[in-house]
């Protein structure tokens, strides 16, 4: 592994345009004090929204800019703290954009209970009697299903007010991985050191070289249990305020409270967990085969990234592009255009890895006044073609969605976000599949479907089952420590492994504390497994040839979230209140499980 660049030294073109959103800190430091200083543009629609629909319109018009506004100084933020975590004036940034989105939040707190106490029935007579609020129609269908848990003026002004101290905690993890964080180098099988920081751990991980991918795991996984007290309390004063929001909304419990606020049944998490369980057993088939295909007498958690071949598939950054875009060419023109200049002229990718940068990948939810931008740590090899595939499917997203949608549904939901992203990785597979035979290269292809299945299809559910326990207990007044998160995490992970893979107790224990973004996102993770669900629906229906296939995936990108989540996956051609699509799903997996054994003979 070669030793990961100072940020200084990363070349322009490998980096994201953050220029194109301000020009420098001081412009967006200005930004910043003037959207601050613009608050009493909407606070001063307060008790008035009411009186007629031009003040209705004016107000929510004014919202829509300040929240804009708002968002595009939280997307520079991200970008320079994200990428070099030593970066003291990005973390300045990061703490005033997050600072300022609360006030922004806080400022507009009034609009639900005002609307509410308006009412329903001349609200409606609005939207029968004036054409300009048919666009605001889903918005109030949504505010009156959730009448019951919205509380006055004064305590939503309150709640908005506690989004900034309680995203803190958040934020104190990302601090505590990403920059205070120094990893032990790991060591190869010559006992040559190899240098391990976030951006490189993954593609350690991902070597031939067995020792290099056991030094690695064990120290990345014993530096988070140096920290595990510090983590264990961290993580649970998220979990409580998620409780304390659920107390606040009145509702019974801090997963009803996610999912009725997302609009999204309470039985598609306990179906989907339910189905995960029963299909255990193909986990430890794969495992079995991985195992044999390694020819280890044991495997361990570190041999899940593990080449299956010796033959390796050198993929530059400008090939996967090409690559990707052939496997979305069924979808027409424009997205092919917009995705290929975004990656190789409009510089929307951060792409090289370098010191500092975080781990991991994501791309922004933008305004429509600039374009979706992509933090990755590329490595030229299938796993990396994969995730920038992902992750241009969250900004195709977000790219078509902000340009449809007013800002009131342009922030289309969680449950909704990872179809996109899984979309494109599938569209992607299913073509280098059909089109390149070669043995060795179907074999890599095979790896990275299983290593994404794997992270959606079994990492996340589990962390899913460990956040419904851990969010249990505290609703009953239970104590949460570190031991006793690490005893369930490694409890969870032995049922999923079988009998096919030595358990490290302590280092697999841990891996709660090293998902520093997804559980403190109360209830995000087994929505990744929903929208592979979906993404793999969506792209079948395309492959097969079905009429109006690709303009429905288009649409339901431009949807947002102007519908509910299980009308918008509606408008894409699939029903997700049913279990046929997880189903569906685990058959692909078992499918690739199955031709992952025929190709390695195992």
């Amino acid at each position: 592994m070669p030793t990961p660049l100072p940020r200084a030294k990363v070349k322009k073109n490998q980096t994201w345009n953050a220029e194109s959103v301000f020009a420098s800190p001081s412009q967006f430091d200005a930004e910043v004090k003037s959207v601050l200083d613009a608050l009493p543009s909407i606070q001063k629609y307060k008790g008035h929204l009411g009186n007629s629909v031009d003040t209705f319109i004016e107000a929510m018009s004014a919202m829509d800019a300040l929240e804009q506004r708002a968002t595009k100084v939280r997307v520079y933020a991200t970008m320079s703290s994200s990428v070099d975590a030593n970066d003291e004036q990005g973390a300045a940034m990061n703490g005033k954009a997050m600072s300022a989105l609360a006030q922004v939040g806080a400022a507009a707190s009034y609009v639900e209970p005002e609307l509410l106490s308006v009412g329903e029935a001349k609200l409606r007579q609005w939207i029968q009697s004036d054409a300009r609020m048919k666009v605001y129609e889903h918005f109030i269908n949504d505010l009156f299903r959730k009448q019951a848990h919205v509380r006055s003026a004064e305590v939503e002004e309150l709640m908005g007010m506690l989004r900034d101290p309680f995203g803190t905690v958040r934020n104190t993890a990302g601090l505590l991985a990403n920059a205070d964080f120094k990893f032990k180098p790991a060591k190869n099988s010559k006992g040559k050191k190899v240098e391990l920081t976030q951006s490189a751990f993954d593609a350690i991980l991902n070597t031939a070289d067995r020792k290099a991918r056991q030094s690695a795991w064990e120290n990345y996984n014993d530096k988070y249990l140096e920290s595990k007290n510090t983590l264990a309390s961290n993580l649970t004063a998220s979990i409580k305020a998620n409780v304390f929001n659920m107390k606040a909304r009145k509702f019974n419990s801090a997963l009803e409270a996610t999912l009725f606020n997302g609009n999204v049944p309470v039985e598609m998490f306990h179906n989907l967990l339910n189905i995960f369980k029963k299909n255990l057993p193909l986990w430890h088939k794969y495992w079995k085969i991985r195992r044999k295909a390694l020819g280890v007498k044991t495997l361990n958690p570190y041999d899940v990234w593990a080449p299956l071949t010796t033959k390796t598939h050198k993929v530059p950054f400008d090939k996967a592009v090409d690559w990707i875009c052939d496997g979305l060419a069924p979808m027409g023109e424009e997205y092919v255009r917009v995705m290929r200049k975004g990656c190789l002229e409009d510089r929307w990718v951060d792409w090289s890895p370098n010191a500092g940068k975080r781990q991991g990948a994501f791309s922004t939810r933008v305004p429509s006044d600039t374009h979706p931008f992509i933090m990755m740590s590329y490595t030229d090899d299938v796993g990396s073609m994969s995730t920038l595939a992902h992750e241009l499917g969250h900004s195709m997203h977000a790219y078509y969605a902000s340009r449809a949608q007013p800002m009131v549904y342009y922030t289309y939901p969680s449950i909704i976000s990872e179809t996109a992203s899984n979309f494109n990785q599938a569209m992607t597979r299913a073509h280098l599949l059909k089109t390149n035979q070669n043995k060795y290269f179907q074999t890599a292809l095979l790896e990275e479907a299983m290593d994404n299945f794997h992270r959606y299809f079994f990492i996340m559910p589990t962390l899913a089952r460990f956040e419904l326990e851990t969010h249990q207990r505290v609703e009953k007044g239970q104590p949460l420590t570190a031991d006793s998160m690490i005893e369930l995490m490694a409890d969870l992970f032995s049922e999923g492994y079988g009998n096919e893979m030595n358990l490290d107790r302590q280092r697999v224990g841990i891996t709660w504390g090293t998902f520093t973004t997804h559980l403190y996102i109360d209830f995000y993770s087994f929505q990744y497994a929903i929208g592979i669900s979906a993404a793999n629906a969506i792209a079948k229906r395309i492959l097969d040839g079905v009429p109006n296939a690709a303009q429905d995936h288009i649409n339901f990108l431009k949807a947002g979230s102007s519908k509910s989540p299980m009308d918008v996956y509606r408008v894409a051609g699939i029903d997700m209140t049913t279990t046929q699509p997880i189903e569906d799903a685990f058959s692909v997996l078992e499918e690739y499980v199955d031709r992952l054994g025929a190709l390695t003979g195992k």
